[in-house]
């Protein structure tokens, strides 16, 4: 079966490539390095007798955030040394700046085919692969069988539509995720999944996510005021669409001038979840009525209010989250329904609101909803009648704060029973 993924790869990637080269240009950064991409990795340090070497992949920045305690760890364990890889320019800026001195090396993952994947490897050779979240890549994963490397898939999930995938091409799939030695699933929905679509039951736990565990920097009340200043903003309350897609920026406007229509003091902060986008976000603020400011161009003027602040730029959403006192997450109303992850609002003790379906993160979304610290709502018009009537209810929004605050607590644990499992997996690399 992988003889046929190698001899279709190439075909399907010469169709695919216009669409991802001209997204590379819109988001950027992606010239640097770019021949890493074709399995030219950066220079490494000569392995040594006794050290195991571990090759971690995490495809974007909220991956990148979430490994920080993982990282930690494993550079705290001795002989053990990451080689660090990533697949948007974005989470490479993030590892860089964020992970250089717990890593031999940092670079971006070979596309996956076998000339690629074959010279990365000879270049890395890792004793351990560990893939995160999503990333089940079929060709790394048979470099690895092949030489008898074993492949965990860390904090693993698999969404609705991954999910029918999977189970439709049952026969041709198992073949070629095969040497994925252990599922480390974030949570028991997830993990029976994997079940479902042929994995072994004895290879398959549930550890939690662990993103539940990330120590997210909290930012003091003088730098929250100078946040504020610098987006534009007073001591209004502030309304974040937190990762929004295309649509949500319009329908939270028009929920942003009803609250105003009833005289409601608010702020909208809107962080698009991704920042190319930024011309059709302006192309509906320059129309809507109230002023507008983006983070990206520095700095709002000193005087000027601002009624609507975009944050398009990386890496800032947890210190934005912080200013809010309502948190719509994205991706999650109608035609988009697989939702972005809502986690870090509710580890901050924000209350939530997202769209019904959430498929992305449907354990997550559920709990929460139980926990009292999360609504989801239908629809534009439910979200509107939702955020309204939680505006105008601050006992409400006070409870499903510490709801979520109670969920998080409830769950957290992942990271060290993750790390249990990888110490095992280590210990049989010498």
């Amino acid at each position: 079966m992988i003889w046929l993924y190698r001899f279709l790869f190439p075909p399907a990637m010469l169709l695919a490539s216009p669409y991802y080269l001209l997204r590379m240009r819109r988001r950027g950064g992606y010239q640097e390095n770019f021949a890493q991409r074709f399995g030219a990795i950066p220079t490494l340090p000569t392995k040594r007798a006794g050290v195991r070497r571990v090759w971690l992949q995490a495809v974007s920045v909220g991956e990148m955030l979430a490994i920080a305690p993982l990282l930690e760890a494993l550079h705290a364990e001795p002989g053990v040394e990451v080689y660090l890889t990533t697949t948007t320019s974005t989470g490479y800026a993030l590892a860089r700046e964020r992970y250089a001195a717990l890593t031999i090396g940092i670079g971006y993952f070979p596309i996956d085919w076998w000339l690629f994947s074959r010279r990365a490897w000879k270049q890395v050779s890792p004793d351990l692969v560990i893939l995160l979240e999503g990333e089940r890549w079929p060709e790394h994963i048979r470099q690895a069988q092949t030489r008898g490397v074993p492949v965990l898939a860390v904090n693993a999930r698999l969404s609705d539509r991954s999910f029918r995938r999977m189970m439709k091409l049952r026969a041709l799939a198992r073949p070629l995720f095969r040497g994925i030695s252990r599922v480390l699933a974030c949570s028991e929905h997830d993990a029976e999944r994997f079940r479902e679509i042929g994995f072994a039951a004895d290879s398959v736990v549930t550890t939690g996510n662990i993103k539940l565990d990330v120590a997210i920097p909290l930012i003091s009340d003088a730098e929250k005021t100078a946040l504020r200043r610098e987006l534009g903003f007073g001591d209004e309350p502030v309304l974040l669409g937190s990762s929004t897609w295309p649509g949500e920026e319009a329908v939270l406007i028009e929920i942003f001038k009803a609250l105003q229509a009833e005289g409601r003091a608010v702020r909208l902060l809107i962080v698009p979840r991704h920042a190319e986008r930024r011309a059709e976000v302006e192309a509906l603020l320059q129309g809507a009525g109230p002023t507008y400011h983006f983070r990206s161009r520095g700095p709002a003027s000193a005087g000027v209010a601002v009624d609507i602040a975009v944050g398009d730029t990386t890496g800032e959403l947890r210190r934005f989250t912080q200013l809010a006192e309502l948190v719509f997450v994205g991706k999650s109303l109608p035609p988009h329904h697989e939702g972005q992850t809502p986690v870090e609002a509710a580890a901050l003790g924000k209350p939530v609101v997202f769209g019904s379906e959430m498929s992305n993160f449907r354990a997550i979304s559920r709990d929460m909803r139980a926990e009292g610290a999360a609504l989801a709502v239908a629809d534009a018009a439910a979200l509107r009648a939702a955020v309204l009537s939680l505006w105008a209810d601050a006992p409400a929004r006070t409870r499903m704060a510490e709801a979520a605050q109670t969920w998080r607590q409830a769950n957290q644990g992942a990271v060290g029973r993750t790390l249990t499992l990888l110490r095992e997996v280590l210990a049989g690399c010498r």
